[in-house]
């Protein structure tokens, strides 16, 4: 008997203090844009107004390095999975399934071998929400795997950002669905709102939460409000060459840029057919001051709403921000932002108007100049501004050079992240994001869900960073993205670009002596290039990559 109420006064001691630990697991935010080039926030040396963004920079890590997919959809794989995008079913892009012809890497969707960040956080009992853009298959409703809400679109890689229509609350019927007065509705505010419902349901219910905000600004079509976009005319005047030159300065003074960084020349337009590439396939984007009045006026238009879409972002962040602060949770929260790729080129200096590649590119003047970004609209912003957007980096999205696979990366946690406001210069990749939150959550990454065997993770955890560490282990991480391939060993990168029309050939740069991809040593060290090649042709293998 006397045992008996040791043990039940024990208990009763103990459960408060397990109650407490439990309290301890961070809320978890991880904030994912689309097409933002590696310098366009302020924190790595952007004009564009991202005053809640920086603030997260400053009180957190910055890193100098991180790696992505070099597109949407493979980034989104990666991120949710930590796996590369080929083992969970997406090697190129979503569409239809291709295993058949291809094999199980060119399924189009999430396949059933991996397990999503939802599934694994739900199951260490967080409350998980996502909003914006899932475009990982679906077929793959985020409901399906793993969040218990959603707000956003599941088909398509963009839609327009002003109707209301094109966005859907899952599961069907969840309340509340926020309503918007006629004309008042779009997209980028509605998911900051729809976020900041999310965290609020998930404050209520006394357990950590995990919302997964994916946003799709600022990807084309180019939509924002006109005020906001006005704002930024007379800065996007001035030309890409001065505000590069600016950016990098800026870069500079903050300790972004170290010896090994190099201001480059304007990259290349990807070879393509002449009139899609605005008839300068091959060639070095132009210099803004050699292009007629008309053309640079129309040029700031694309560009300023570029940078309002942003604006809008980080608009929403801040509303978040405000409220975790308020509420008392800001402090044990957990946020991550990054961008899915590089800016993107698609398709020339001017951009192009409708749909992609079955649109042309047109010249706006006089009052059509004010339409820009309005509803209905649909326009890219080109690979002249995307230079700019990936200041001092070489080429763009699609392309596994720096300019396409590698952006910014923030981690704010003022509980969990010691010595922060400073750069972390050690190589990561999306596939890291998975295991650094199974870390930071105290949640398990399985061999079996639902019965079904999981591939073994593939990325490494942060955590060590966060717990004060300057880098990481050294690992090799490798690239492939319709036949943009690279490895990244050490200080050496092998990397092939992306052309439609003829097969690339491999360059070999030491990204520790040449950052920015400047000299290429293929020909001076051939053994090196030959060791790399034939250890990407081995991963490209295990991946069941076609080639």
């Amino acid at each position: 008997m006397t045992m008996r109420i040791f043990i039940f006064t024990f208990g009763l001691i103990l459960l408060p203090l397990l109650e407490g630990q439990a309290e301890t697991k961070p809320n978890i935010i991880v904030v994912l844009v689309d097409d933002m080039g590696y310098s366009d926030t302020g924190a790595y040396g952007g004009e564009v107004r991202t005053p809640n963004i920086d603030r997260l920079a400053r009180g957190g890590l910055r890193f100098t390095q991180a790696y992505n997919s070099a597109r949407c959809c493979p980034s989104r794989a990666s991120l949710l999975t930590g796996l590369y995008s080929h083992q969970a079913g997406i090697a190129n892009f979503t569409g239809p399934d291709r295993t058949a012809a291809k094999g199980p890497a060119y399924l189009g969707r999430l396949n059933k071998k991996c397990i999503t960040l939802g599934e694994v956080l739900r199951s260490a009992g967080y409350s998980t929400y996502c909003v914006g853009k899932w475009h990982v298959g679906h077929q793959e409703s985020p409901v399906l795997r793993g969040f218990e809400e959603f707000y956003g679109y599941i088909r398509g890689h963009s839609t327009d950002q002003w109707t209301s229509s094109n966005y859907t609350r899952l599961p069907a019927g969840r309340k509340p669905e926020i309503k918007y007065k006629p004309g008042a509705f779009y997209a980028t505010d509605a998911f900051s709102d729809y976020a900041l419902e999310f965290i609020r349901q998930g404050q209520k219910r006394k357990k950590p939460f995990f919302l997964y905000l994916a946003h799709s600004s600022p990807h084309f079509p180019l939509q924002a409000p006109a005020a906001t976009r006005d704002s930024y005319l007379e800065i996007y005047r001035r030309g890409w060459d001065v505000l590069r030159k600016e950016r990098y300065e800026r870069q500079e003074k903050s300790g972004l840029v170290t010896p090994s960084w190099k201001f480059t020349k304007r990259s290349a337009v990807p070879v393509d057919r002449a009139d899609i590439a605005n008839q300068f396939p091959g060639k070095q984007n132009p210099p803004w001051s050699s292009l007629p009045a008309k053309r640079r006026e129309d040029l700031s238009y694309r560009m300023a709403t570029f940078a309002a879409m942003l604006d809008h972002v980080d608009q929403g962040i801040g509303r978040i921000l405000d409220h975790l602060e308020k509420s008392g949770d800001l402090d044990n929260t957990l946020i991550l932002f990054t961008s899915d790729n590089g800016a993107c080129y698609e398709w020339g200096p001017f951009g192009f108007d409708g749909r992609s590649r079955r649109g042309k590119t047109t010249l706006h003047q006089g009052d059509k100049l004010k339409g820009i970004g309005g509803p209905g609209t649909h326009h890219s912003v080109g690979s002249a501004w995307s230079c700019l957007s990936n200041t001092p980096l070489r080429m763009y999205k699609h392309f596994n050079h720096e300019g396409g696979n590698c952006n910014q990366l923030v981690a704010h946690w003022p509980k969990g992240i010691r010595k922060p406001n400073r750069w972390v210069r050690s190589p990561i990749h999306l596939i890291d994001i998975m295991p650094t939150i199974c870390a930071v959550a105290g949640a398990e990454y399985p061999e079996k869900f639902k019965g079904r065997k999981i591939t073994p993770v593939e990325g490494a955890s942060m955590k060590a960073v966060f717990d004060g560490g300057e880098s990481l282990p050294a690992r090799t991480l490798y690239f492939d993205h319709f036949g943009s391939s690279a490895i990244r060993q050490g200080d050496w990168k092998l990397v092939r670009g992306n052309s439609r029309y003829n097969k690339a050939a491999w360059e070999l740069y030491n990204i520790a002596e040449d950052r920015c991809e400047t000299n290429n040593r293929i020909h001076s060290l051939p053994e090196k290039a030959r060791v790399l090649k034939k250890l990407w042709t081995q991963w490209a293998a295990r991946m069941k990559i076609q080639q």
